[in-house]
């Protein structure tokens, strides 16, 4: 008896805070909890200009370089000017080719086969590719895995060049996860670039 006595004072105290709680939140004992509102991401405002210049700053403090193309064939001609003399892989991205890039002298293109691909990245001294989106933020470049852009290009050769228009720059992640909230529903892969030590990322305005 006196144990339970003892429990009883607990018992109560618990229940009586329990109460509390139910009434300052406006519910009644045994009501199931409401539903979870829904997630409301907080996105910066920042207009393009913006974006360019925070991902340039953020990039080139992470040991990137950055060059802003007036043109498709400002693109290509600096691209040239880096691969010059030496052997390039590119990926099958359309911006590659519309700016001329996988036309340019020692610069190989148009593989689908994997072993193939990964000889050449192997010893290729530049990888060139596009990619999806660019985080300003953070200076990252967002590279989902598809036959136009396989990740071994992006991540072997010892040097990377990524061709990208002013219109794939987003604020951050938050903005990247309202357009894609399920990245598997589209690829295998999502690769997030930050910085690596020798990198060329060029925009075109």
């Amino acid at each position: 008896m006196e144990g339970t006595q003892g429990r009883e004072p607990l018992a109560m105290s618990r229940e009586h805070v329990l109460h509390k709680v139910r009434t300052s939140l406006g519910r009644s004992s045994g009501q199931p909890p409401s539903e979870a509102p829904p997630v409301r991401l907080r996105l910066p405002e920042m207009d393009l200009e913006s974006r360019i210049t925070r991902f340039t700053e953020v990039l080139e403090a992470l040991a990137g370089k950055v060059y802003r193309a007036s043109s498709h064939a400002s693109a290509c001609a600096y691209v040239a000017a880096l691969v010059e003399g030496k052997t390039a892989v590119a990926s099958n991205a359309p911006l590659l080719r519309d700016c001329g890039i996988t036309l340019l002298a020692g610069v190989r293109t148009g593989f689908t086969a994997e072993r193939e691909l990964r000889n050449l990245c192997a010893t290729a001294d530049f990888g060139i590719t596009s990619a999806d989106y660019a985080l300003a933020d953070t200076g990252t470049l967002v590279m989902l895995s598809s036959p136009k852009e396989a990740r071994m290009i992006s991540l072997v050769p010892p040097v990377h060049i990524a061709v990208i228009s002013k219109d794939q720059f987003l604020t951050g992640l938050d903005e990247l996860f309202t357009l894609l909230p399920v990245p598997n529903e589209l690829t295998s892969s999502m690769v997030l670039v930050t910085g690596p030590s020798r990198t060329a990322d060029i925009e075109l305005t």
